[in-house]
């Protein structure tokens, strides 16, 4: 259930997302809070659950993963037990670095990084061995756009101005 945010929540989530290294004091300052208010507003953010978790984003090539690779899998099986064993190995391998429940072809969209080949192929094993019984991966070249923060401040997506009609040309007769 979404929670009911005001301006300067908004704006303090805005900042928190553009950088979530700022101190109490600078995060105050650029919502125009005092620093007492805004611990508590952030807290409160926390404890209902809008702030999941503050973290650094590393580049997994310079932490040693040079293979990302996106793996959509399909289960053998969907009773409930199947489906646990397969989403228990899910969160067991810190190789699968996120990994989402999805609809369509397949059953779960997996984002994994590896050190080598050789790893990688122990993941997928121990995928196959749980439950998966198609793996489709998909080697990660480039990174077009990162994770984005979420569109706080901004409005609904503006409705797209209906193209122009060209002049219909006349077929001589």
């Amino acid at each position: 259930m979404a929670v009911s945010l005001d301006d300067v929540d908004l704006a303090l989530l805005a900042e928190l997302q553009a950088d979530a290294d700022r101190t109490n004091v600078e995060l105050a300052r650029l919502v125009g809070l005092s620093p007492a208010a805004t611990l508590h507003r952030v807290r409160r953010l926390k404890e209902a659950g809008v702030i999941r978790v503050i973290s650094a984003r590393l580049d997994p090539v310079a932490a040693g993963f040079p293979l990302q690779l996106y793996v959509a899998a399909t289960l053998g099986r969907h009773d409930p037990r199947s489906t646990r064993v397969f989403e228990d190995q899910v969160r067991a391998l810190p190789q699968i670095i996120a990994a989402d429940n999805v609809t369509g072809e397949m059953d779960y969209l997996l984002t994994v990084v590896a050190r080598s080949v050789a790893e990688l192929q122990q993941v997928l094993a121990a995928l196959a061995t749980h439950g998966g019984q198609r793996l489709v991966s998909y080697l990660r070249l480039e990174e077009l756009k990162p994770p984005s923060r979420l569109p706080l401040l901004s409005g609904p997506p503006a409705q797209a101005e209906p193209a122009a009609r060209a002049p219909r040309r006349r077929r001589p007769v």
